[in-house]
């Protein structure tokens, strides 16, 4: 490494003579790429007319992921905001910047079912089968989903389905409350634009998101809260996702119990 510093700087001298300079312009030595250092108008124009080669490399900052995050928030609710209809929303989540921090989703998954529903249910982040489909919940834990609501009546013509993501998170990891930040005002716009008469959250990441808490899912679910959307408010039930329920089958009962809540609500 010495010898190549030293070979660096014969290259430079030799520039140098080339150019024409043939006196130093001061006693000491300068820093003439410091950070901190304050050259001459001459010191500058030397510097001006080293070679980029043998110029110091500096090292890019690494950008911050929280102002990232609030950037990107930002963009998304200017966005959101100018979406007239569910086709333009769709649309502005596709172009949106954010899908670069999901490097290998392959399709947007919007939403299924009927977005004139009273009930609109938002899950977590999309899997491997609905990446695939660009359709939520069509994987084990939709085809369990879809045995839940026919258990209470229902089934996809009389509901309205879609995730807090709209990209599948790598590894078919949990989403990140920052991913769910980013994409929280593309799915407010998602509700005042459907205008469900009820929510239901599947799983924690969503109902922790929409109600703005820090509350486990245990706690959490089965007691009926509320948000504003709109100038509307909007009631919410919190309950289990299906492939929580598919991991662990004796949680089947909680959920069974919040199913006959939706019912019971649905009905009066």
């Amino acid at each position: 490494m010495e010898q190549e510093t030293k070979q660096a700087a014969r290259a430079l001298l030799a520039w140098y003579r080339e150019a024409g300079v043939d006196e130093a312009i001061g006693n000491d030595a300068a820093a003439l790429y410091a950070a901190d250092a304050a050259p001459s108008d001459a010191m500058k124009k030397v510097a001006e007319l080293t070679p980029l080669s043998l110029r110091p490399r500096q090292s890019a900052k690494a950008p911050d992921p929280a102002e990232d995050a609030a950037r990107l928030s930002g963009d998304a609710v200017a966005l959101a905001a100018a979406c007239g209809d569910l086709t333009a929303l769709k649309d502005a989540m596709l172009a949106f910047e954010g899908k670069a921090h999901f490097p290998a989703a392959r399709n947007l998954v919007f939403a299924d079912g009927n977005p004139e529903a009273d009930v609109m249910l938002i899950g977590e982040a999309p899997g491997e089968q609905e990446d695939r489909q660009g359709l939520p919940f069509v994987g084990r834990s939709g085809h369990l989903l879809d045995a839940m609501l026919k258990a209470i009546g229902l089934d996809r013509t009389s509901v309205y389905i879609t995730n807090i993501l709209p990209w599948r998170p790598m590894g078919n990891r949990t989403p990140t409350m920052q991913e769910g930040m980013i994409f929280l005002p593309f799915l407010l716009r998602h509700i005042e634009l459907s205008q469900p008469k009820i929510l239901m959250t599947l799983g924690g990441p969503a109902a922790k998101l929409l109600l703005d808490t820090t509350e486990g899912i245990m706690r959490m679910r089965g007691r009926w809260q509320e948000i504003n959307v709109a100038d509307r408010s909007i009631p919410v039930l919190p309950t289990l996702h299906p492939a929580y329920l598919l991991r662990t089958p004796l949680a089947k009962r909680e959920a069974w119990a919040d199913l006959l809540e939706l019912k019971q609500r649905l009905g009066s």
